[in-house]
């Protein structure tokens, strides 16, 4: 259904950062700290999409956005900062519908809360940098 995209955003602020070969755009929320980033690894052309927290041992990432819809097989992992990984590559469609969601898109995965997600300027800049 398209309900999330009439429900209120996830509190919080994107930022980004240049690790040299690594960018990211890091979402911190008030409450849970870095909640979500999203990660271009340069050289590969790799993108993750990494949600924070503790999931089911073979998670599924679900990303919505205005146009379109995906489940992505993800990876858990569990350390001093678990947290849920998919990888998809720097030219795949649904990453420009992220960044041209009407402003918004969300990521869910078993077990952690639902995170609604502004579209800003960070989102766009780190899928860029994988192009």
């Amino acid at each position: 259904s398209d309900g999330w995209m009439d429900e209120a955003l996830t509190l919080g602020s994107w930022s980004y950062e240049n690790r040299g070969s690594l960018t990211l755009a890091v979402f911190t929320t008030p409450t849970r700290g870095t909640a979500f980033a999203i990660q271009c690894l340069q050289p590969s052309r790799q993108i993750a999409l990494v949600m924070a927290g503790q999931s089911v041992a073979s998670p599924t990432m679900q990303v919505r956005t205005e146009t379109t819809s995906r489940a992505i097989a993800a990876r858990l992992s569990v350390g001093e900062l678990s947290n849920v990984a998919a990888s998809l590559p720097g030219d795949d469609p649904l990453l420009d519908a992220m960044a041209l969601s009407k402003g918004r898109f969300a990521v869910e995965t078993e077990g952690l809360p639902p995170l609604i997600l502004p579209s800003w300027a960070e989102v766009t800049r780190v899928i860029e940098d994988c192009r």
